[in-house]
C-alpha cells in the first residue's frame, strides 16, 4: 500500500455528557455552536473529511421524537458547499435526551428513530458513527460513575455496553433503510494495560475487555470468548449474546482513538503513590496510573495500536482522534508521530487511510473528565480564547501536511515529552501527587 494515500481528516470535539442533571456541551463551551464560519477555517487547512456532530441530545425536543434540525441544516449545507465529506456522529459520550439513559431499552429504539430522521434529511451522507467509543462511555458512566447514570458496578457496565452496541446496530440498520450504501465508522479508545507481576491477571482481564465492544459488533463473543462468562455472570443472557453472535454488524472502518494516557500500568507498590490514588478490585489493592509515567519502555504508540487492531480485525482503519493537551510544540510532535506511524504501517500492508486532527477548536475540562466546569481549556488547531479563533502551530503544521505529506517539521529533531526521561514520576508520594492529580485519561 502507498503511504501517500493516508489522508488528513479533521474533527470537532463535540461531547455532550451528563453529570447529574447538568449537560456539559463542548460545542457551546468552545463557541463553535454559534460560529458557522469555523467550517471555512476547517476548509482552509485543506481538510476534506470531517467528523461532525448531529447530536441526539441537541436535536431532540424535550421528551419527544420531534427534532429541530435548524442548526444542523445550516452547517450541513455549508459543508456541502465547501466540498467536505462528513462523518456524522449521533451520540458522543452522551446518554441520550433526558427521557432515556444508557441502561434504558428505549435508548436503542430512540436512537434508531433519530438516525432514520437524520438519514432522510441528509441522504448524501455516507458515513456515520452512531455511538462514539461505547466501551469508554460505558466505563465512565456505569463502572466508574463519572457520568450519568452514575453507576459503579459490573452489572450496569455490561448492560450499558450492550445497549450501546445494540443501538449502533439499530441506528445503522435504520440509516441503511434510507441510504443502502451507508458506512459504519466505529470509534473506540485503544490502549494497552501493563502491570507488576502480582497484577498480571487484572491486566490480562482489562486487555480482553478493551476489545469487547468491537468483538460484539463482529459477532465474535461466542461461548469460547474470554469475556463470555463475565458477561453472563453479570446479567447478560445467553439468548442476548446468541442473537448478537448470529447477527454480526462489523464496521466498515474502525476509528482508532489513542491518547498519550491510553496505556495504563497497574502497580501494587502502594508506597510509591499518594493515598488518594489507591484503589482495589476486591482482591488486591493497587494504583492505576498512566504507563507513560512509570513504565520503562514507555507507551505502545500509534504504530503499535494500529498493528494490534489490524491483526485482530483486518478491517480498514483510521486514526480518528489525535490530540494532546500540552504546549504547541508538543502538540505538533504528537501529530507528527501519529502521521509517521500511519504512513509506516500502511507501507507495511496495514490498511490505515487517515489521521484526524481532533479538537480543531479545542476542548474544555477533560483534565477532570468533564465532571466539573473549571474552565480548563486545551487549544487545538485554533485557539478560541479571543474575539475570533486564532491559528496555532498545529494549524500551520496541518496546512503544510496538506500541501506536502512528506514534510518533516523541524520540531521532529527532539523527542516529545512522552519519549524523554522527564515523563517519569519522581521521588516519594508527595512528589508524585502533583503529576497524578493533573493527569487526564484523555490528555
Amino acid at each position: 500500500m502507498d503511504a501517500s494515500d493516508v489522508e488528513l481528516w479533521g474533527g470537532i470535539e463535540c461531547t455532550v455528557n451528563r453529570v447529574g442533571d447538568t449537560y456539559f456541551d463542548q460545542l457551546e463551551r468552545t463557541g463553535h455552536a454559534s460560529r458557522i464560519d469555523d467550517l471555512d477555517r476547517v476548509a482552509s487547512l485543506g481538510i476534506r473529511t470531517l467528523r461532525y456532530p448531529i447530536l441526539w441530545e441537541r436535536t431532540a425536543r424535550a421528551g419527544s421524537d420531534e427534532y429541530d434540525f435548524s442548526w444542523a441544516d445550516a452547517r450541513m449545507h455549508r459543508l456541502r458547499e465547501l466540498g467536505i465529506r462528513v462523518i456524522v456522529g449521533l451520540v458522543h459520550h452522551g446518554s441520550g435526551p433526558s427521557h432515556t439513559n444508557l441502561l434504558d431499552e428505549g435508548f436503542v429504539h430512540g436512537l434508531a428513530r433519530f438516525a432514520h430522521a437524520v438519514a432522510k434529511r441528509y441522504p448524501w451522507v455516507q458515513d456515520y458513527t452512531p455511538v462514539n467509543e461505547p466501551m469508554t462511555t460505558a466505563r465512565f458512566s456505569a463502572l466508574y460513575g463519572h457520568w450519568y447514570p452514575h453507576k459503579r458496578d459490573a452489572t450496569a457496565f455490561v448492560r450499558a455496553l450492550l445497549i450501546q452496541v445494540r443501538a449502533t446496530q439499530a441506528a445503522m440498520s435504520a440509516i441503511r433503510n434510507v441510504v443502502s450504501s451507508a458506512r459504519l465508522v466505529q470509534t473506540e479508545d485503544f490502549g494497552r494495560v501493563f502491570s507488576t507481576p502480582k497484577l498480571k491477571y487484572q491486566a490480562a482481564f482489562e486487555n480482553h475487555r478493551q476489545w469487547l465492544g468491537l468483538d460484539l459488533l463482529f459477532g465474535r463473543v461466542t461461548r469460547h470468548h474470554p469475556m463470555y462468562r463475565y458477561l453472563v455472570t453479570h446479567g447478560i443472557s445467553e439468548r442476548e449474546l446468541g442473537e448478537i453472535e448470529q447477527q454480526p454488524f462489523p464496521p466498515d472502518c474502525i476509528g482508532v482513538n489513542y491518547y498519550v494516557t491510553s496505556d495504563r500500568f497497574l502497580d501494587d507498590r502502594l508506597a510509591r503513590y499518594p493515598i488518594g490514588s489507591h484503589g482495589s478490585n476486591g482482591r488486591d489493592h493497587y494504583v492505576d496510573v498512566e504507563a507513560v509515567r512509570v513504565r520503562e519502555e514507555g507507551i505502545v504508540g500509534h504504530e503499535g495500536v494500529l498493528k494490534s487492531a489490524w491483526t485482530r480485525y483486518a478491517t480498514p482503519l483510521a486514526l480518528t482522534e489525535v490530540h494532546l493537551g500540552c504546549t504547541p510544540d508538543e502538540q505538533v510532535r504528537w501529530l507528527l508521530e501519529a502521521w509517521c506511524a500511519a504512513r509506516a504501517v500502511r507501507s507495511a500492508g496495514v490498511d490505515v487511510g487517515a489521521v484526524t486532527i481532533w479538537s480543531l477548536f479545542g476542548a474544555y475540562d477533560w483534565d477532570s473528565l468533564v465532571t466539573t466546569a473549571r474552565g480548563h481549556y486545551e487549544a487545538g488547531a485554533f485557539d478560541i480564547r479571543g474575539k475570533i479563533p486564532q491559528p496555532t502551530a498545529l494549524c500551520e503544521f496541518a496546512e503544510r501536511l496538506g500541501q506536502d505529506p512528506e514534510f518533516v517539521h523541524p520540531l521532529a529533531s527532539a523527542p516529545g515529552w512522552w519519549r524523554s526521561n522527564k515523563r517519569f514520576l519522581q521521588g516519594e508520594p508527595d512528589a508524585a501527587e502533583e503529576i497524578l492529580s493533573a493527569a487526564s485519561t484523555r490528555e
